[in-house]
């Protein structure tokens, strides 16, 4: 039979109370008991009953983290550092995706009963300022991601005009002058793309560039299809660019791939880049140039407001910005030194 919490108290020769401090990771209890207790739980191989923890302290240990697409390699990313740092803070972690669907990510936001499982929700959702006014989920929630501040959750985020407008500038700075965007998202809300387009633009009037030579084009999805095939349509025009800023790396990858099906060759003829830092880009060829995105910054920082919202539900909302790099690779033909 599995052990019970009362059978690692018998066997370190302590009270229930004190292998519960011990698990909380309560401060108070000194390192001797702390490590008769864990001894204990090695060896009788005693696993937490989440039920029973909730019963007991009314928390179950459990974070929830929900994000639009899991197979997307930066979700993927950011979900792995996110585990790493939940688990250094004792904290366990459920993934959930909400595969873009707008309707389920409301029904979170607003709090599904399901959510009441986990202790804190970490959230990166495609959500509009409609939908996180409409918030009410009762659970401590942080968002994650490119999203306005409203002062009602805690955030860690991008500054996604300044990223756009760094990695337009880098083309720009390459002699690149006939440039297009591809991730606009007409009629939608969401703070990615509208901020992104800032920045592109507000990089093209800083050079003094004519706006009316610049392409900004829509992508409903920021995959390598839609990239693919917004490239093939805008080198078959009757003003092909010679820069393009991807508001993704996989958006950049079906672009490059564009390029060369149409005869043509980046960087010489067009120079691209995206945002991300994804592997994939890293190791293509050409060597995709890219903003980074600190993943790991991003994870800490969140997993560290949701503890911190957990044990005191009224602390004011914070917003948090992570860091961004420019890796300059072949793709805008400036490879990193």
């Amino acid at each position: 039979m599995a052990a019970t919490l009362r059978d690692v108290a018998t066997y370190a020769g302590v009270s229930i109370r004190t292998v519960s401090n011990v698990m909380a990771g309560y401060k108070h209890v000194s390192e001797t008991m702390r490590a008769r207790v864990q001894d204990a739980i090695t060896e009788l191989g005693y696993r937490p009953n989440p039920v029973a923890r909730r019963l007991r302290t009314g928390k179950t240990g459990l974070l929830a983290f929900v994000v639009p697409e899991i197979d997307v390699p930066y979700f993927s990313k950011l979900a792995r550092d996110v585990i790493q740092a939940a688990t250094q803070t004792g904290f366990h972690v459920m993934t959930d995706q909400t595969g873009h669907d707008r309707s389920r990510q409301r029904e979170l936001l607003r709090g599904a009963d399901r959510m009441m499982l986990f202790d804190g929700v970490l959230f990166c959702p495609l959500a509009t300022a409609e939908d996180l006014q409409g918030a009410g989920c009762t659970q401590p929630l942080v968002l994650l991601g490119e999203h306005t501040f409203d002062g009602r959750f805690d955030h860690v985020a991008i500054d996604n005009v300044q990223a756009a407008n760094d990695a337009t500038s880098h083309l720009i700075a390459q002699g690149r002058r006939r440039l297009a965007a591809i991730g606009a998202q007409p009629g939608e809300d969401f703070a990615t793309p509208l901020q992104r387009t800032e920045g592109f633009t507000k990089a093209l009037i800083a050079a003094g560039l004519d706006l009316s030579r610049t392409q900004v084009c829509p992508a409903a999805h920021y995959s390598r299809e839609d990239g693919y095939r917004t490239t093939a349509a805008l080198i078959s025009g009757p003003n092909p660019p010679d820069g393009i800023f991807c508001y993704s790396d996989l958006l950049a990858m079906g672009a490059i791939r564009a390029v060369f099906d149409a005869g043509l060759n980046v960087p010489e003829d067009i120079a691209i880049i995206g945002v991300d830092n994804i592997e994939e880009g890293q190791f293509a060829r050409p060597s995709l140039s890219t903003i980074s995105l600190d993943t790991r910054f991003i994870a800490e920082k969140a997993v560290a407001a949701i503890a911190a919202r957990i044990e005191d539900p009224s602390r004011p909302a914070q917003q948090i910005l992570a860091p961004h790099a420019l890796i300059a690779r072949e793709s805008t033909g400036k490879a990193e030194t």
